[in-house]
């Protein structure tokens, strides 16, 4: 997030696209009430009816797979309409000559054809965000989990650059992180080519200090994405899986072939709180962890904000905190990395990224710090690019609309997108196992349009079988107005009906992100 969560509530817009927040992200949602209440504007660009739509000035319900023609849109009328910021584009950004020429292939009238937004509303809705003092974008896997999710998160920014709603309060490009300690997880280095504080790997410099401080040469070779990983089981260059906080036989996309590859590795270990479905079915080593209230540390969370996280009560039975294991791991290999101790990793991590050097344990007590923090006397930023681009220059991007990897056809005619609900996350390995969670939301459903459930002759509650070209499903009917006829959303919680059995494994290509958020599909009543 270049802002921060406090700073919603002052929003005189909030620009939310991609992000069912109130259900993915309630506690930030409480944010956006309160600038609702305040007198906000409030767009949503959405394939569903989210609570947040029927709330907004403005639903755009757009097409799953076609946010850069809205956004490019949008674009083009803060440009036709003189509405965006001309100080800020000539001093501050860079490319926007390329940049405009793209956006003028994308008039209000030809994106709504393809997007399926009204050019009116497109219109409004560029109107609103460029002409609002203090305007904020919203995002989360809505606009990333697609065959071009790297050219939506710019194409975002190419938005906030123009108008130059950035570098000031309540207004930025703001991705809402999807568990407590994502961000954490990122900075401290669990990304292919970086190391922590995003110092890249093939950066001699930096891999040095690395290597000087660890006393051990590092490769300067980034290590591969999840998606790479996947791959790598199939031709042999993967043969074993070590496997922490993840259940990747619920979670991945194209779940059939990434079983496959399973049943080939020779070797995996699982260090999860709970017995995982990957656990239970390919683990040869099952490593009982710790969950947050057993261990002491940091999380970080979205708006990069550094906190303390104390331990409350010791892991259950032979359980131990993820720290002690691999602590362990590392001493039956030979490697000696010392005590458990939090604080002294925390103390080598901010010695050596210049991003958190300023934040040690002792200012950390009570209240965290926002990193970019590089001394003892800063107090934390609280949103970024203040004055300038921290790149010097924003830079703007000429993108297009890249099709989505599947599309409607005569044998799959409707398009399925998933996501969350409000009472599961992700693979459910905490939730499903939570009596009150499961009694508000036990059996897997999809959402389907009262005009495609008379089609099918389906009525609420009904068993339907949806395919797509890669697997099946079975699930209960949800008969509702959140979706478009020619739409079905499904929550990728459960087991017994895994909905990545379905989806594909076409990803961006710059980073690797399975297209989760468009698959064609078919329906038709189960047995």
């Amino acid at each position: 997030m270049t802002n921060s969560i406090a700073e919603i509530e002052d929003a005189d817009c909030m620009f939310v696209i991609g992000s069912n927040t109130t259900e993915a992200h309630p506690v930030i949602a409480l944010r956006m009430k309160k600038a609702l209440r305040r007198g906000a504007k409030l767009l949503v660009a959405d394939p569903r009816k989210t609570w947040l739509a029927r709330h907004a000035d403005l639903h755009l319900q757009l097409t799953p797979g076609t946010d850069i023609p809205l956004l490019c849109g949008m674009a083009y009328v803060i440009l036709e309409e003189g509405l965006q910021d001309q100080n800020y584009i000539d001093n501050l950004t860079e490319n926007f000559d390329e940049f405009a020429a793209a956006v003028n292939e994308w008039p209000p009238e030809r994106a709504a054809k393809v997007c399926g937004v009204p050019a009116g509303m497109i219109r409004e809705a560029a109107r609103i965000y460029a002409t609002t003092e203090r305007a904020g974008i919203y995002y989360t896997l809505g606009i990333t989990e697609h065959i071009c999710g790297v050219d939506n998160v710019r194409a975002l920014s190419n938005l906030a650059l123009i108008t130059g709603h950035i570098g000031r309060e309540s207004a930025g490009v703001n991705p809402l992180r999807g568990q407590n300690n994502v961000q954490g997880c990122n900075d401290m280095g669990n990304n292919p080519t970086y190391l922590p504080g995003y110092q890249a790997v093939d950066n001699a410099d930096e891999l040095r200090k690395f290597s000087d401080a660890w006393g051990s040469e590092l490769s300067s070779v980034p290590g591969l994405r999840l998606d790479q990983m996947m791959a790598g089981m199939h031709d042999d260059s993967v043969k074993c899986f070590y496997i922490m906080g993840e259940d990747p036989i619920i979670s991945e996309p194209n779940l059939s072939h990434v079983e496959k590859g399973f049943a080939k590795l020779d070797f995996v270990v699982c260090q999860d709180i709970f017995l995982t479905e990957t656990a239970r079915k390919y683990a040869d080593v099952v490593l009982p962890s710790s969950c947050f209230a057993e261990k002491s540390g940091t999380f970080t969370n979205s708006e990069r904000r550094v906190q303390r996280v104390r331990r409350s009560v010791d892991p259950p039975g032979n359980a131990r905190t993820d720290l002690r294991i691999l602590l362990d791991v590392a001493r039956a290999l030979g490697h000696d990395f010392g005590e458990e101790n939090p604080r002294a990793i925390w103390d080598e991590v901010a010695a050596l990224s210049p991003k958190f050097s300023g934040i040690h344990y002792a200012r950390i007590e009570e209240v965290g710090l926002q990193w970019p923090c590089p001394d003892v006397d800063h107090p934390g930023t609280k949103f970024l690019h203040e004055g300038a681009p921290i790149r010097g220059k924003g830079l703007l991007y000429a993108v297009d609309h890249v099709p989505p990897g599947e599309e409607p056809c005569a044998e799959y005619p409707v398009l399925l997108t998933t996501g969350r609900t409000l009472y599961h996350y992700n693979a459910a390995t905490m939730t499903m196992r939570s009596p009150g969670n499961v009694e508000k939301q036990s059996l897997p459903f999809v959402e389907i349009s009262p005009d495609d459930a008379r089609d099918l002759g389906v009525v609420e509650g009904q068993a339907l079988q949806m395919e797509s070209r890669r697997g099946q499903v079975e699930v209960l009917a949800q008969i509702t107005d959140r979706v478009h006829p020619g739409v079905v959303w499904m929550g990728m919680h459960y087991a017994e009906a895994r909905a990545n059995l379905l989806t594909s494994d076409a990803k961006d290509p710059e980073i690797g992100v399975p297209e989760y958020k468009v698959t064609a599909v078919r329906l038709h009543p189960a047995g």
